[in-house]
């Protein structure tokens, strides 16, 4: 029996020079488990902590003695803080466009509102209810026919028709409506009318061409 007790002893004072890292001077801190070549704690075959000949239940350390260590209270998470709520950005309103034909808006060559005109201008009023319009913007066009300074002049003066109308008799602000004539240009009939003396037939190819564009900018209040 005393034989095998002195192999344990030595077997033991053999291996445990090799898993220290060096002789555990007067001065140093003992240490109580031995350590492996990346530092952490040694351990053998069975998973168990290689315990120095230093070690002491005052050394334990719960990973290897949880017996002799209290299990260790775990720090609660630090509070995540509450995200701040989307901002969803405005849709962006894109101006609504209105082609109304000179042709039912006036006589031809003329500047002068007739009662059909007044009534597309009266149902393009209708169509604003609801909505909080930033501008209105006329933009009388002519046709070809004629000269250019006549048809700028002839454009204008129907988009200052349409505007009057609409401040004078449908109530709009007069500040925001803008006018504006374009003359021949912009032609939506591009070169499918042919010719350029004024007959009967080229007059009516050309009537998509004597138009007043009325633009509104604005947003249309929903109900939520």
């Amino acid at each position: 029996m005393k034989n095998i007790v002195s192999k344990k002893l030595l077997l033991g004072a053999f291996v445990l020079p090799v898993l220290f890292s060096g002789t555990v001077a007067a001065d140093d801190q003992p240490e109580a488990y031995a350590s492996d070549r990346r530092g952490g704690v040694a351990r053998d075959s069975s998973g168990d902590c290689w315990r120095t000949g230093y070690w002491t239940p005052a050394m334990a350390i719960y990973e290897c003695d949880p017996d002799l260590m209290p299990k260790p209270e775990k720090k609660a998470a630090a509070p995540q803080p509450t995200p701040a709520p989307a901002v969803v950005p405005a849709p962006s309103i894109e101006p609504e466009k209105i082609a109304l034909s000179a042709d039912e808006l006036f006589d031809f060559d003329k500047a002068v509102l007739k009662p059909g005109g007044k009534q597309s201008l009266d149902d393009l009023v209708s169509k604003l209810d609801g909505v909080n319009y930033d501008t209105i913007v006329a933009i009388g066009y002519a046709d070809r026919l004629g000269s250019d300074s006549y048809n700028k002049k002839l454009s204008l003066r129907r988009a200052e028709a349409v505007k009057a109308y609409l401040v004078r008799e449908k109530g709009i602000p007069a500040d925001k409506v803008f006018v504006d004539g374009k003359g021949e240009a912009n032609p939506v009939t591009g070169d499918t009318c042919k010719g350029n003396k004024k007959t009967k037939a080229l007059v009516e190819c050309l009537q998509p061409d004597r138009r007043v564009e009325v633009e509104v900018a604005g947003t249309r209040a929903t109900v939520q």
